[in-house]
């Protein structure tokens, strides 16, 4: 089973289960659409990366409503939720299947977004992808990356690792859903939050910071000057 596969035989159940499997849920979602600085009644095109089933770009969309959004992910079957989940708010976003490394993203971006899918990357592509994303921001556009990071030492890793165990099985994960969980983090590749800022400043990205972060779950980006 391929990556792809991975997340197309999850699309069914993928969200019910994002309460239990992100512990920190509500503050890290919260934070990822405070962090937006545009005008709730602006007419921002929106590219969100790894869309999956639309969680992120849909909690966008009901605070943006004039949002014109560019959803993109591997994962067809996902996609399909994420068009429902649009279809219910009366909104048809453009729907692109593929990897977005190799994907053209389109058009420039008053903002670009993306919720726990970067970290399935090599170092070599994230810091590759950082760069994609600032040449197709508009000047004064912001990045923000929801997402998941490796503690910067052993000791922090595995203490990030231990607090996401106590907490799924205190909230009472089934067998099945955690072996389910554990074959789609085969697929993990996270880097530190400090690498990463690091990256998005050699970009070019200004403002660069961590807006919010509990254990291994991070919300942090950058903007694009405007000159």
């Amino acid at each position: 089973m391929n990556i792809q596969e991975a997340f197309n035989a999850a699309a069914g159940d993928y969200d019910s289960l994002r309460r239990i499997l992100i512990p920190c849920f509500d503050d890290f979602y919260k934070t990822a659409v405070e962090i937006i600085p545009s005008e709730r009644t602006a007419p921002i095109k929106v590219l969100d990366l790894g869309a999956g089933t639309g969680l992120y770009s849909g909690m966008v969309q009901s605070v943006f409503p004039n949002a014109e959004f560019t959803l993109l992910d591997l994962a067809p079957e996902m996609l399909e939720k994420a068009k429902l989940r649009f279809s219910k708010m009366g909104k048809s976003p453009k729907i692109l299947i593929g990897d977005y490394i190799e994907t053209d993203l389109g058009d420039s971006y008053d903002l670009i977004i993306s919720a726990l899918s970067i970290h399935h990357l090599s170092d070599f592509d994230k810091e590759l992808l950082y760069q994609r994303i600032y040449d197709v921001l508009n000047p004064g556009g912001i990045f923000v990356n929801a997402d998941q990071v490796i503690g910067k030492t052993p000791d922090l890793e595995e203490l990030y690792r231990q607090h996401w165990l106590d907490s799924i099985h205190a909230k009472g994960i089934s067998e099945e859903d955690f072996k389910a969980a554990q074959k789609r983090m085969e697929y993990d590749r996270m880097a530190t939050l400090e690498i990463q800022l690091h990256w998005l400043e050699a970009a070019g990205f200004k403002n660069v910071d961590c807006w919010y972060k509990n254990f291994s779950f991070a919300v942090f980006g950058g903007y694009r000057p405007t000159i």
